[in-house]
């Protein structure tokens, strides 16, 4: 094949979209998967330059999976979840139905109904942004009397 016929050829190939949507735009899901990466990495305290060195990558390539610029396969998802200590279903907690509905399954049509279950309350922002702030109590009496406080309006709170 001469120059000329790989260049025609070449520009006759459709390109791949590689996930993206029509507009070129990253998929919302991907976008969602990337925030919850820099959820959880910013509630660790952890700098992209740390988390990438924990996963072989550089930081401007955590960057970018954190924008939705970069898809996140299976085996990084995996590594993901391992250093940032979560279960892999935490990058798809949360998820909108609008950027549900964005799923290529469910955009050709085939539709299955999701398990359900209850998320565990660890994993969950609010959860995390206590327990630092807990932590951030010098005074282990005081302390003690926030968690005696914390059991006994829980207790009150069920009982209701």
């Amino acid at each position: 094949m001469t120059v000329t016929a790989k260049a025609s050829a070449k520009t006759t190939r459709r390109p791949s979209s590689r996930g993206r949507t029509p507009s070129g735009k990253p998929n919302p899901i991907d976008v969602h998967v990337g925030a919850r990466v820099r959820l959880r990495r910013t509630l660790l305290g952890m700098s992209q330059e740390k988390l990438g060195e924990a996963l072989g990558l550089t930081f401007q390539q955590v960057q970018k999976y954190e924008r939705g610029a970069n898809r996140v396969g299976a085996s990084r998802l995996f590594d993901l979840s391992r250093v940032l200590d979560v279960p892999v279903s935490f990058f798809f907690d949360d998820m909108t139905e609008e950027v549900e509905s964005l799923s290529p399954r469910l955009m050709s049509g085939l539709r299955e109904e999701p398990a359900t279950f209850d998320a565990d309350p660890m994993t969950k922002r609010e959860t995390l942004e206590l327990v630092r702030a807990y932590y951030r109590i010098t005074d282990p009496q005081v302390r003690r009397r926030v968690l005696d406080l914390a059991k006994a309006l829980g207790t009150t709170l069920a009982g209701e």
